[in-house]
């Protein structure tokens, strides 16, 4: 028999059976849509990150208290609290002839406050930073403006409001921010205490950048963050910005001697602080999305199995099923091939079928899940790998193939006599 009458008689097969056909491709369409939505996934996720530091730049170095991995993360983030870098830190980075490429330093202690401001309040974070913090960060006032080196030094109760937040506690009542005095307190504050401090100005719209909205946030003179609201006389960070993203190696290791030679270490097993880059950070969050994508898509991976062995068991019925049609065809002359080559395609084109609905339903999971991500602010890309379609299907077929030569040899090797007595 040819090819093309091959194809009708499975075709006919499959169109009987459309409940079972529908169950059968089934794992396939959910094992084919879940590839594609990992690497779909995988490739938004990358195209945020990416976003995320073109926002910040590729010019930024980062001083955190704490040897840690350049790999792994700080160890702030194991609650771990290291003393060692201070203010006198952030002066000698800004000051040393020993760092020539330092553009601006500017020094930072974060927390979390209660902002109220007559009969409203939310919570918020804090930034209590220098006047250098503009030059490091690079953003545009809104209204007034950020607290100059004066005030910074003078320890003068002033505040710059965030975007949302100033949105939050004036936008209602139409009222300027600037010039109005607000009150904020930590939890460990009394609800009748808290600092007061006056609105200077308010900083335009940032939106997120490293997955923290830069908008909902106030900033504070260093001196007040630290002792007013947070008890202490150490920094949790110092950002440098530097000249030119080419000069980012070499001022990172300036930065690493000055400060060695300031806290007095001779090993580098030491070491107190780390000095990091945003191409440290890329590439530590690169390295865990490409890890959860390679998981994932196993799991994608166990589903197109499940749905290969589905298509295994279903041929097995349908040899048994047909065993006395098998039997008539090779009595009037069909040969060993024929018989294999039409349970063959019948797998594949199950297979085939599986992997188109799941194209399908990849595509549309991946398109609204870019759209969710982008109403809740995120900077996500719709990315269809046309490698992922390929993959996605050509494993499809390649499983329907495999799980389906065992039935299909098994259907040639039939004897027709006793085909032709199966009951």
């Amino acid at each position: 028999m040819d090819l093309i009458g091959t194809v009708k008689i499975v075709s006919r097969t499959l169109l009987a059976r459309k409940g079972r056909s529908f169950l059968t491709v089934l794992g396939i369409v959910i094992g084919v849509s879940g590839v594609i939505v990992i690497i779909a996934l995988g490739a938004g996720a990358q195209s945020l990150i990416l976003g995320q530091i073109t926002r910040l730049g590729s010019d930024l170095l980062s001083v955190q208290p704490g040897k840690s991995d350049e790999k792994g993360p700080p160890v702030q983030i194991f609650g771990i609290v290291i003393t060692t870098l201070t203010k006198e830190d952030a002066e000698a980075i800004r000051n040393s002839d020993q760092i020539p490429h330092a553009r601006a330093v500017n020094a930072i202690v974060r927390g979390n406050v209660t902002v109220t401001w007559q009969n409203k309040t939310m919570d918020t974070q804090f930034s209590g930073t220098d006047y250098a913090y503009p030059e490091v960060v690079d953003f545009d006032m809104q209204e007034g403006q950020f607290f100059d080196r004066q005030q910074e030094q003078g320890d003068a109760n002033v505040a710059v409001l965030g975007y949302s937040v100033a949105d939050y506690l004036f936008g209602e009542s139409g009222t300027n921010p600037v010039g109005q005095v607000i009150k904020v307190r930590t939890a460990s504050q009394t609800q009748a205490g808290g600092v007061p401090l006056r609105v200077i100005g308010v900083v335009e719209e940032r939106g997120t950048a490293f997955f923290q909205d830069q908008d909902d946030q106030i900033f504070i003179p260093l001196s007040i963050g630290q002792q007013q609201l947070l008890g202490i006389r150490y920094l949790q960070a110092i950002n440098i910005k530097v000249d030119s993203s080419e000069n980012v190696t070499s001022t990172k290791e300036d930065i690493t001697a000055l400060l060695k030679q300031r806290h007095r270490i001779q090993k580098d097993i030491d070491q107190d602080f780390t000095v990091r880059n945003i191409a440290d950070a890329v590439e530590v969050l690169s390295t865990i999305t490409d890890a959860l994508r390679l998981f994932l898509t196993a799991m994608a991976g166990i589903a197109l199995v499940v749905g290969g062995i589905g298509i295994l068991n279903i041929m097995l019925a349908t040899v048994a099923e047909r065993t006395r049609e098998i039997g008539l065809r090779k009595a009037v002359g069909a040969s060993h091939s024929a018989i294999r080559n039409q349970f063959l395609i019948e797998a594949g084109c199950l297979t085939f079928l599986g992997g188109i609905a799941g194209i399908i339903l990849g595509v549309l999971v991946s398109y609204l899940m870019a759209i969710v991500m982008r109403f809740l602010g995120y900077d996500w890309a719709f990315v269809i790998s046309p490698s992922s379609v390929i993959l996605a299907v050509g494993v499809s077929i390649l499983t329907g193939v495999i799980f389906g030569l065992y039935p299909a040899f098994k259907a040639s090797k039939l004897d027709p006599i006793e085909a032709l007595r199966y009951e």
